[in-house]
């Protein structure tokens, strides 16, 4: 029987579960009595279960699903292994599983497997990324027909302003944030710095920076998990989503990185502020890659309402030193920690992919040596650089058509990607924007 089970005789009940394309956690509930089997051998659900679309339903003409028979792929535990779910009333652990099929080859349409491929090339090269991201969400009173900020359950106050890097929004729900921490600690997940952030009701938290990236996409995944469930324990939502509000800032998941030598050097160091060579290539990498990766780091429907001039989201192809106006900006700092920090993506991202993504533009700038821009410098939303794609049809056709997209993800996953966007694209047309709100706002 798994230690953790062992020292835990409290649990009652199992789910083990897997990310799919989306990021939503698909999965089973097991009898604690039962869990060793789930240990030791993993359990089975279809491949299509992976490549579901947001509503949960299968893509119409996958080959995962009629054409091949809808068979099952074999699920096996994560290097993570249990993980306790505090958010629910009866004790209980999670195991994070991930695909493979029956002789053992890694189903290559599994997101958590893309990344593993990205990290497979480092390795290779003598290289670790080390990782670090940063979460925004907002919490929300969604008891009504309007989204409100939940009344302080200090004073029984809504403040329906922005309090950037307020204290009392923290204390007003300082009993919540302290769960939130407790089962951080609980689930080994490395959350470090609140923060209040640009709208009302909205918060930051970041995460420490680390040279495991599979284990920081795992926190991610894992955290956007915890913090729902503990906010509707309170009475409220939690919500990744990546415009809520109309009027205030977008939820954002920026990703900082750099990348360490066989010797634990970092390679983006040279004792300056500009950083090394190896920086400027990575950097190019990233912006090469940007537009064709945007399906990825805005996935849905309501994901380009947050790019919006001057909504601190940025959407110019555009770098630059302490810019925040910038989509890659380079914080400044000793030069042992220099590092990129990745700013377009939407809290509503599959974290998986979006590291898998970043980390593969990166590497495909340091071995072609590629070289970036000019940096940018003032009010990059002012500057004549190019664009991100603005809509999803654009992200759609832009990912389709990328060659590094080509490079860093399996065909098979690039396919299931484009044929799970395409169907939500056609079925979301239907829907009023409330539906959508509805749909997005505990999902993502």
């Amino acid at each position: 029987m798994s230690s953790y089970l062992n020292d835990n005789p409290e649990i009652k009940t199992i789910r083990v579960a897997a990310s799919d394309l989306n990021g939503q956690p698909r999965g089973k509930r097991i009898a604690r009595r039962y869990a060793q089997k789930a240990w030791e051998d993993g359990t089975r659900f279809p491949f299509s279960v992976m490549n579901l679309d947001i509503w949960g339903e299968d893509i119409d003409d996958s080959p995962l699903v009629f054409e091949s028979g809808d068979p099952d792929g074999l699920l096996l535990p994560t290097e993570r292994g249990f993980v306790p779910m505090p958010w629910l009333s009866n004790p209980t652990a999670l195991l994070p599983l991930w695909m493979f099929h029956e002789d053992g080859r890694p189903f290559a349409g599994d997101p958590r497997h893309a990344l593993a491929r990205v990290l497979d090339r480092y390795k290779a090269l003598g290289l670790t990324p080390v990782v670090a991201t940063e979460l925004e969400f907002y919490i929300i009173d969604d008891r009504g027909p309007d989204l409100r900020v939940p009344p302080s359950p200090r004073s029984g106050k809504r403040r329906n302003q922005a309090e950037i890097l307020a204290l009392r929004q923290l204390d007003a729900f300082d009993q919540f944030f302290t769960e939130i921490y407790d089962a951080c600690e609980a689930m080994d997940i490395p959350a470090d710095t609140l923060i209040s952030e640009a709208g009302p009701g909205q918060f930051e938290i970041n995460m420490m920076h680390q040279s495991d990236a599979l284990k920081a996409a795992d926190d991610a995944w894992l955290f956007k998990l915890l913090v729902k469930g503990v906010a509707r324990k309170y009475g409220f939502a939690a919500s990744f989503m990546a415009k809520p509000y109309e009027d205030y800032a977008g939820n954002g998941m920026h990703m900082h990185f750099s990348v360490l030598d066989q010797q634990g050097r970092n390679i983006f160091d040279n004792g300056s502020a500009e950083g090394s060579e190896a920086l400027h290539h990575a950097i190019a990498g990233c912006l090469k890659g940007m537009a064709g990766s945007m399906l990825i780091f805005a996935p849905h429907a309501s994901s380009y309402d947050r790019f919006v001039p001057g909504a601190h989201a940025p959407t110019a192809l555009a770098w630059g030193y302490e810019n925040r106006t910038t989509a890659l900006r380079v914080p400044s700092g000793a030069p042992t920690a220099r590092r990129i920090e990745h700013r377009v993506a939407g809290g509503d991202v599959n974290p998986y992919l979006l590291v898998a993504s970043i980390l593969g533009a990166a590497l495909t700038g340091i071995e072609g040596k590629l070289t970036p821009p000019a940096p940018t410098h003032g009010n990059a939303y002012d500057a004549a650089s190019p664009h991100l794609p603005t809509t999803w049809g654009e992200a759609i056709a832009a990912f389709e058509d990328c060659q590094m997209t080509a490079q860093i993800f399996p065909r098979e996953l690039v396919a299931n990607y484009l044929a799970t966007k395409r169907q939500e694209m056609h079925y979301m047309a239907e829907l009023s924007p409330e539906e959508q709100m509805q749909l997005y706002l505990d999902t993502v």
